[in-house]
This record gives structure tokens, C-alpha cells and sequence, in this order.
């Protein structure tokens, strides 16, 4: 049986992206890629085809928490402005996002990871 294949784009100085990793690491039926987002961020493309297959507008995806975004007015501007702020300035992406072959979560709490095993 092929392995699923899953994408975790991870913050390791987080604690609920640290949760999510540890769950993917241990299913031995997962091939799993970890990308350090604040390193290597994904281009806003990627963000919003991550966002749609999770269900969610860009904006829920939005780190509030330890961040300027709603003094940016991020939390009210339109996707094409939020996904460039995230690209420029990708401590803004909120963590972890995990997709799947089943599909894409924002694993706030980790256990949502669940759901697209």
C-alpha cells in the first residue's frame, strides 16, 4: 500500500505545530514533509489553494496572536491583500497547516489533523 503523503508547514518555536508534528511522526503510513514556513514561505498561490481546500477565507488563516495584524486592518482586507502580507511577512500565516491527500486543515487544535488521515 502506497504511503499518504503529508505536508505540515511548521513553526518548531510552536507548541500546537510541535502537537501536530509529533502525530504525523507517529503513523508509520505517512511520508511526511516538513516545511519550516518562516524560512521557506509558501507563495501566495500556494496559501490561497491551502485555504480553499481547508474551507476557510484567508483571513481565518491570519496569526492575530503576537502579531500587528489587526492594527494592519488585515482582519478586514481582502484575500489578495492578506495573502501578500503573509508572503512578505510570514509570521502572519497562523500554524500549523497540514494537507493531505484528503484534503487541507489548520490544526488549531492538533487533533484536527485527524481528520485528513
Amino acid at each position: 500500500m502506497a504511503k499518504m503523503k503529508a505536508t505540515i508547514w511548521h513553526n518548531p518555536a510552536c507548541g500546537t505545530s510541535r502537537k501536530t508534528l509529533a502525530i504525523l511522526e507517529s503513523l508509520s503510513g505517512v511520508e511526511l514533509t516538513v516545511v519550516e514556513y518562516l524560512k521557506t514561505p509558501p507563495t501566495a498561490e500556494k496559501l490561497a489553494q491551502l485555504y480553499r481546500d481547508a474551507g476557510i477565507m484567508p483571513q481565518q488563516g491570519l496569526r492575530l496572536r503576537g502579531t500587528d495584524a489587526v492594527e494592519r486592518g488585515l482582519s478586514e482586507a481582502g484575500d489578495a491583500a492578506v495573502l501578500a502580507a503573509m508572503v512578505a511577512d510570514p509570521i502572519l500565516i497562523e500554524r500549523p497547516l497540514v494537507e493531505t491527500d484528503k484534503g487541507v486543515r489548520l490544526c488549531r487544535p492538533q487533533d484536527k489533523v485527524l481528520e485528513i488521515l
